[in-house]
């Protein structure tokens, strides 16, 4: 589930689990940036992680 919010002005992208979820991920443009630009790190992460 993903909403789009605001902080202070700026543009917010809040992850859920769920509808209930209390601590949803949340992050504005900047981090939105450097997640695109390390999406395959990021992948490889997770495949590595999943895997032990």
């Amino acid at each position: 589930m993903v909403e789009r919010g605001e902080f202070k002005g700026k543009p917010l992208l809040v992850i859920k689990r769920d509808e209930n979820d209390q601590y949803p991920f949340s992050f504005g443009l900047g981090k939105a940036r450097l997640i695109l630009e390390n999406i395959d790190e990021i992948r490889k992460f997770v495949e590595e992680a999943e895997s032990k």
